[in-house]
This record gives structure tokens, sequence and C-alpha cells, in this order.
């Protein structure tokens, strides 16, 4: 009898400790363990990620990481960290957690425009995505790439189209460069390509002009009108008097691209540079600056007019006021002058 309610002891304790283990086990694998106040969480996990660097990387988001780490064991995790950007939601399991950190990399949105140099777009993308700016810009650079899909280094900037993409956030400088240039191809569509051969340009020159007419206005309205302005100066053989090349020739002759120049002075005219289109007929190497997609639409669908000079309208800022002939121009030039030396405006 003594051993018997040994035995039933024995088998009641057992019962109670499987008990507590199996209580144990389920909340280690379905309770909440999330320790955050808001709806999701983001984690980045690098490409050189360690389990350790995961669990590093999710602590501050997590109640218990003991009980996280048993799970992961047990699904086997620990041996396959995949990196990448995920969302951690508030109120999440061990077990959903660990399922969202093996398969729920969420892409992100990447957007770019109004970059000057491929230096200025590689610090734009790095805050994107994981490739650092240094990794991006060696990428953009690389003269293998380059010459094999007929690019120069002053080319190089019009194969970005600006626009919004989605990539993995753990994209390699590569895997982005590579797929730009697919973009930049997708985008060079037949369409585009014929209208580009109907006026007599390459895309690359389209680019250029288009870069020259976002920076001559931002008016998105505006710039067909200004794009018919310089494709008349250049089907006439004339240069093409861009203000804004002359000053992508001084900062790119000084080195100093954060220079802000507000005025161009006649001195600048006789700056030696293939940018300055005061001194040279032909289209620059490349573009001064990434234009807009609504830039490369104004110069592929440029507006047909008879005006050969614009000046900045003072009553009417923002927009120009566009002329036929010399005479009419400087008398607009003269009133565009007046006020910019009122103004102050000396550089």
């Amino acid at each position: 009898m003594y051993i018997k309610k040994i035995i039933i002891a024995i088998s009641i304790i057992g019962v109670i400790a499987f008990g507590i283990f199996g209580y144990y086990l389920y909340n280690s694998v379905f309770s909440s363990n999330t320790n955050f106040e808001a709806k999701e969480q983001i984690v980045y996990i690098p490409s050189t990620a360690t389990y350790e660097t995961v669990l590093d990387s999710i602590r501050p988001f997590v109640k218990d990481l003991q009980s996280f780490d048993l799970v992961a064991q047990k699904k086997a995790y620990a041996g396959n960290v995949r990196p990448g950007r995920y969302f951690l939601e508030k109120g999440m399991n061990n077990n959903e957690l660990v399922n969202r950190l093996r398969s729920g990399n969420r892409p992100v949105k990447v957007i770019f425009n109004n970059q000057e140099r491929l230096e200025n777009l590689a610090g734009r993308i790095s805050e994107q995505i994981e490739a650092d700016s240094l990794a991006l810009l060696k990428s953009f650079k690389d003269q293998v790439f380059l010459s094999e899909n007929d690019f120069e280094i002053s080319t190089a900037l019009g194969m970005y189209i600006p626009n919004q993409y989605e990539f993995y956030w753990n994209t390699s400088a590569d895997e982005f460069r590579s797929r730009m240039k697919q973009e930049y191809d997708r985008f060079w569509n037949e369409k585009r390509l014929k209208k580009a051969e109907d006026i007599g340009l390459t895309p690359k020159e389209v680019i250029t002009m288009a870069s020259i007419v976002q920076k001559e206005t931002a008016k998105v309205d505006e710039r067909p009108k200004v794009a018919g302005v310089y494709m008349n100066r250049h089907k006439n053989g004339w240069k093409l008097d861009a203000d804004p090349t002359v000053i992508y020739a001084i900062k790119e002759k000084t080195g100093n691209f954060d220079t802000i120049i507000k005025r161009v002075l006649y001195k600048d005219l006789e700056l030696e540079s293939p940018y300055n289109t005061y001194k040279y007929k032909q289209i620059p190497p490349g573009p001064i600056w990434m234009p807009d997609i609504s830039s490369i639409e104004a110069v592929l669908n440029y507006e047909e007019h008879d005006f050969f000079y614009f000046v900045a309208d003072v009553q009417n800022f923002g927009y120009h006021k566009f002329a036929k002939n010399l005479a009419q121009h400087n008398r607009n030039k003269q009133e565009y002058v007046r006020w910019i030396n009122k103004q102050g405006i000396k550089r």
C-alpha cells in the first residue's frame, strides 16, 4: 500500500511537472512576446549578420529573449539567418516572430530625383538601402560596366531615371546599378526611341538637353516651350547659350559643387569647358542635372514655335518672357537686369 501511494504521488508530480512544462512551452511559442507600443517596429538584419546579431537587433523589442531563442532554435532559424528589412507587429508571439524573420523581408520604396552628380545620387540611395555611398559610387563609376553598356562617366548619371522603385533593403550596390540599367532600357521603349530619332537626338543627348531645360524652369507646364527654344537654336546651328551649363562648368572647374551661383557674369562666358554652351555649339558631354521624366518628355515633345530667346519674367515669377528676335529679347532682358540689380544679387 505504501509503495502504491509513492507511485501515485510520483505520477501526480509528473503530471504537474509535465503540465508546467507544457504551459511554459505553450507560452514560449504562442504568447505575445513584443515589447513596443507602436503598431509596427522595423528591424534591419544586415547581410553580414549572424544569429547573435539578430538577437542583438531584436533585444529591445521582445520581452523574453530566452523564450525567443528557444523557439528559434527549435525552428532551425539560428542556422538560417536571412538579411533584410522586417516589420514586427505588436502582439506577435515567438512563433510568428521567427516566421516573420525567416520569410517576411519586405521591399522598400526607393525614391530619387534632383541629383546633380553621381556622388549625390550615391548618398541619396545609401539612405534607403543597405549598400553604403562609397560602394554605390564605385559601382556607378565602374569602367567595365560603363564600357559594356555604352556609357561614360559624363553620361552615367543619365542612366538613372528618377522615379519610385521597389527594392529589398539588402540590395547590393551592383544589384541596384543593374536594376537601374534595366529600368533605363525599359524607359527607352520603341516609341521614345522613335521620337528621339525624329528630332535628331540620341537618348543621351535628349537627357542632357532635358537637364538644361529642367535647370532653366521649375514649371512643368513651361518646359516644352523652353525645350522648343533650345531645339530651335540647335537645329539652326546656334550655340545653346544656356546659363545653367556655365554654372555647372564653374562648379566642375573649381570642384566646389556646393557653391550657389545665382548670376552668370560676362567673364564666366569665356570659361574653357565643354559644358560652356556660350563657347561651344555642341550639346554638353553629359547631363548637368538629373532631369525629371517630365523634362525628358518635354524635349521629346517640344513645343514648335518661332522663339529663340527667353529671360526670367519678373512680373510672373517662375515663368519666362519669350522673344523671336534679339531686339525684343534685349528689352525683356533690361527689365530683368534692373530687377536683379535692385535685389543686390551680384553672384
